[in-house]
C-alpha cells in the first residue's frame, strides 16, 4: 500500500518472438503457471521477498482520498518462453489515481465519473494508432526498449510497426510486480473483482470496431470473423466477472461432534499466461479473466506476430478502466477428426465442415485436420464439399468486405500446407480443387481438397494448420474411430450421422476434449474448452475455467 492508499494491479506482458519456432506453425500454446511462489519459479528470475500481509482495513482507503486502484487488465509488449528466454516484454502495473480516471467509489464498486471516454481517430490504413502502442508497460508506465522488432501485415508484407525487444532484465522487473501486485489483489473483494472485470467488457464492447482492424491488420483473418473474434473475447470478461462472485468453499460435517470441517477455495498466486497469434485478443481474455476473477495476478506473453492485440487491451483500459511444482494449464492445439457416417445428412455434413476447417483460413486449433467418410456417402460428400469451397470462399485481404479467406500468418505456414499437399500427391492423392499458393501474394494459399488420402501421408498425422481438407475413406465405425484414435493430441473431434446409438457411442469412445456432434463449431464462453492426451491440460471458459487458478485449502476446526 502506497501513502496514497493505493491498491496494486495485476500484471501483464506480451509475448516474444520465438527463439526456435515449432512446426506446429502458431499453434495456440497457453500455459499459466500460477502459485503464490511462481515468480520465484520462474527459472532465473528472482524476486523480492514476499511483504507481509496486510490487514483487511489498509487495502479499502478512505473515501475522500486520492487512490489506486488495481486494473485488472491490459497486456503488453513482452514474452516469457520456458527457458527465461525473453522478447518483447513487459509489465503491467498500474497505479493511477480514480479521480484522475473518471471513476468514482460506489457501493463498494468502480463507477464512471465526469471524465468522458476519449474517442480514438483512426490512422493511415484506417487503423487507431492511438491505440497502437509500441512499448513494454512496467510499473505504471510505458518504457521503451533498446531495440525494438517489427510487425508485419501477413497480407502485403508491409511493416505495421516495431514493438519493444525487451530481455531478462524486463522479464524480472514484469514478474516481480505481478508478485508484489498479489499481496493486494488476492485480498480485493469478489464484488470488485467482478466490477472492474464487467468494465473492462464494457470498454472492449465500446472499442469493438477498433479492436477489430487491429486483429485483421496484423492476423490477416477477415474483418467479419476479427469482430467475432472481440465479441467472443469480451463474453470471457462478462462471465467470468460474473464468476468471481461465485467461488464457493464447502462445510463438512465430521464424525466428531466437536469439530467441523471447512474447505475454503484461494487464490494460486502469479498466472504465466502463454498465448498463440491465430486468436490475439480471446486466448488472454480466455485467460486472464479467469485467473483474476480468483485473485491470482497475470503476466501474459502474447505471440509476437501479434502484439499489436494485446497492446491495445491494456491501452483501452489503461485509458478508461475503473480509477518448485507449478500448476499448469496447457491447449496445445490437435489432429482434429471429422467423421461422416452413411447414415449422417450429407447437406449438414458439407455445411459443418466448411465452418469446422475454413475460419481463419484453417489456422484454428480446433480446425478438422482430417476427414474421415464412409465409402457409401464419400463421393457425394467429396462433391458437395468441393462445390461449397469453390462457390462459397474468396481469398482476399482481410479488410475486403467479400473476403472469407485471408493470408496466412506468414511464408512458414505456407510452405508447410504446400509440404503437406506435396507429400500426399506423391502418394497417390488427387486434388479436387486448389493445391497451391494463391496470386494475390506468397502468404496466400487456395482452399484446397484432396481425395485418396491415406493414413501415411503428412497430413493425416501432422496438424496442417492451414486451409486444406484431406479426406480419408473408411468402412466401418470401428475403422474410423481407430484412425481417429490414432494419435497422441485429442483437443477435438467431430462427427456427423443421425443413428441415435451410434452417436452415443462414438462419442464415448473419440478420445478428444471435445465433440461436435453434427455441429461443426463447438466453442462457447459458457462451455469447458480442453483437450486430452498431449492437447493440454485443465480446462478454459465455463464454471471449471476459474478452478485452474484456485486451490483448496482444508482447515479442521475444534473445541467446538
Amino acid at each position: 500500500m502506497t501513502a496514497a492508499g493505493a491498491f496494486r494491479t495485476p500484471v501483464l506482458t506480451p509475448r516474444t518472438r520465438a527463439a526456435r519456432r515449432s512446426d506446429r506453425v502458431g499453434r495456440g500454446r497457453a500455459a499459466q503457471l500460477a502459485g503464490e511462489g511462481a515468480a520465484r519459479r520462474l527459472r532465473h528470475l528472482q524476486p523480492r521477498p514476499r511483504a507481509p500481509a496486510r490487514p483487511r482495513s489498509s487495502l479499502l482507503p478512505p473515501p475522500r482520498r486520492a487512490l489506486a486502484c488495481l486494473l485488472p487488465a491490459a497486456a503488453i509488449a513482452g514474452a516469457m518462453a520456458p527457458c527465461s528466454w525473453w522478447r518483447s516484454c513487459g509489465a503491467l502495473h498500474v497505479r493511477l489515481a480514480l479521480h484522475d480516471r473518471g471513476l468514482r467509489r460506489v457501493a463498494g464498486s468502480w463507477a464512471p465519473g465526469r471524465a468522458p471516454l476519449r474517442t480514438y481517430v483512426p490512422g493511415r490504413g484506417g487503423l487507431p494508432t492511438t491505440l497502437l502502442r509500441t512499448s513494454s508497460f512496467v510499473g505504471g508506465r510505458w518504457i521503451p526498449a533498446a531495440a525494438a522488432f517489427p510487425v508485419l501485415d501477413p497480407a502485403s508484407g508491409a511493416e505495421l510497426g516495431r514493438v519493444a525487444e525487451c530481455g531478462a532484465p524486463e522479464a524480472r522487473a514484469a514478474v516481480c510486480a505481478a508478485h508484489e501486485a498479489f499481496c493486494s489483489w488476492r485480498g480485493v473483494s469478489a464484488k470488485e473483482r467482478s466490477s472492474l472485470l464487467r468494465k473492462w467488457y464494457d470498454l472492449m464492447i465500446q472499442n469493438k470496431d477498433d479492436l477489430a482492424k487491429i486483429i485483421t491488420a496484423e492476423s490477416g483473418k477477415p474483418l467479419k470473423e476479427a469482430q467475432g473474434e472481440v465479441l467472443y473475447s469480451a463474453l470471457f470478461l462478462e462471465w467470468f466477472s460474473e464468476e468471481a462472485r461465485r467461488i464457493y468453499g464447502d462445510i463438512i460435517y465430521t464424525p466428531a461432534k466437536e469439530k467441523r470441517a471447512l474447505v475454503l477455495k484461494q487464490p494460486l498466486g502469479v498466472a504465466a499466461v502463454i498465448t498463440p497469434w491465430n486468436f490475439p485478443s480471446a486466448m488472454i481474455t480466455r485467460k486472464v479473466g479467469a485467473a483474476l476473477a480468483a485473485g491470482c495476478t497475470v503476466v501474459v506473453k502474447p505471440a509476437e506476430d501479434t502484439p499489436f492485440s494485446a497492446l491495445a487491451l491494456a491501452e483501452i483500459l489503461l485509458r478508461h478502466a475503473a480509477n518448485s511444482v507449478k500448476r499448469v494449464s496447457m491447449e496445445l492445439g490437435g489432429l482434429a477428426p471429422f467423421i461422416v457416417f452413411d447414415s449422417a445428412n450429407v447437406d449438414q455434413a458439407v455445411a459443418g465442415a466448411m465452418a469446422s476447417k475454413f475460419r481463419n483460413s484453417g489456422q484454428t486449433c480446433v480446425c478438422s485436420n482430417r476427414f474421415l467418410v464412409q465409402k457409401g456417402i464419400h463421393d457425394s460428400f467429396v462433391k458437395k464439399f468441393a462445390e461449397a469451397i469453390k462457390t462459397n470462399l474468396h481469398v482476399g485481404n482481410g479488410f475486403e468486405e467479400r473476403t472469407t479467406q485471408g493470408p496466412l500468418i506468414n511464408e512458414k505456414a505456407v510452405e508447410k500446407v504446400e509440404k503437406h499437399v506435396s507429400d500426399a500427391l506423391s502418394k497417390g492423392a488427387t486434388v479436387v480443387t486448389g493445391g497451391k499458393r494463391h496470386q494475390l501474394g506468397k502468404n496466400f494459399f487456395e482452399p484446397t481438397l484432396l481425395s485418396n488420402v491415406t493414413q501415411d501421408m503428412l497430413c493425416s498425422h501432422e496438424e496442417t494448420f492451414g486451409p486444406l481438407a484431406p479426406v480419408i475413406k473408411f468402412d466401418t465405425e470401428e475403422e474410423a474411430v481407430a484412425i481417429a484414435n490414432a494419435t497422441d493430441v485429442g483437443l477435438a473431434g467431430y462427427f456427423y450421422s443421425q443413428d441415435p446409438a451410434q452417436i452415443w457411442r462414438v462419442a464415448e469412445q473419440l478420445e478428444v476434449g471435445m465433440v461436435g456432434v453434427n455441429e461443426g463449431l463447438i466453442s462457447s464462453v459458457e462451455c469447458p474448452f480442453g483437450g486430452v492426451k498431449q492437447s493440454g491440460l485443465g480446462r478454459e471458459g465455463s464454471k471449471y475455467g476459474i478452478d485452474e487458478y484456485l486451490e483448496l485449502k482444508y482447515v479442521c476446526f475444534g473445541g467446538l
